[in-house]
């Protein structure tokens, strides 16, 4: 099995057609949602498989964006790329300071708890989630866990969050394990 990691990374979702001219709805997972223009090209995730693709224009529209894919002019083509995941490459993200993350790079690190001098391993981050408040870590135990439970720990630095460390791809938390 390997362990290389991709060089691409999901920053948004293709959801469906607008317009008649080819445009697309998509989610973006960039924060601002706007920060996904600014990439090229887009690696469009599809069922035959990974294809890369130019966005030739593009603007905010409610909630989400619209763009145009270069070449793709009518609504028929663009029904083609609904439902479709878009990536980027991950040296185009911007380097970001000692103390901030990209949610790719906490998916897959080990958490443990240090709670009341109790160190306990919770599982594995599987996932991040936004609640508007904060955001979340999603962690899934495994087979060197305390159990096989889902937890949803905030991602609070200094209040939660202890420490993050990418090279032993550890997170340490302050948290109780039985919550």
């Amino acid at each position: 099995m390997s362990t290389k990691k991709s060089n691409l990374i999901d920053v948004g979702r293709i959801t469906t057609v607008h317009g008649i001219q080819g445009w697309v709805k998509v989610r973006s997972h960039t924060a601002p949602i706007e920060n996904l223009l600014q990439y090229q090209p887009w690696w469009l995730k599809t069922r035959h498989g990974v294809k890369a693709v130019e966005i030739d224009a593009g603007q905010v529209h409610g909630q989400g964006l619209i763009v145009h894919i270069k070449g793709v002019d009518d609504r028929d083509l663009a029904r083609d790329y609904c439902q479709v995941d878009v990536a980027v490459e991950r040296n185009q993200l911007p380097e970001l300071d000692a103390d901030e993350f990209y949610w790719h790079q906490l998916e897959g690190l080990k958490v443990v708890s240090n709670y009341e001098g109790q160190v306990s391993t919770l599982g594995v981050v599987v996932r991040m989630m936004e609640t508007g408040a904060n955001d979340v870590l999603v962690i899934k135990g495994d087979d060197g866990s305390i159990d096989q439970k889902e937890r949803l720990v905030p991602y609070l630095p200094d209040q939660v969050i202890k420490s993050i460390d990418l090279d032993a791809q550890l997170i340490t938390v302050e948290w109780d394990p039985e919550f």
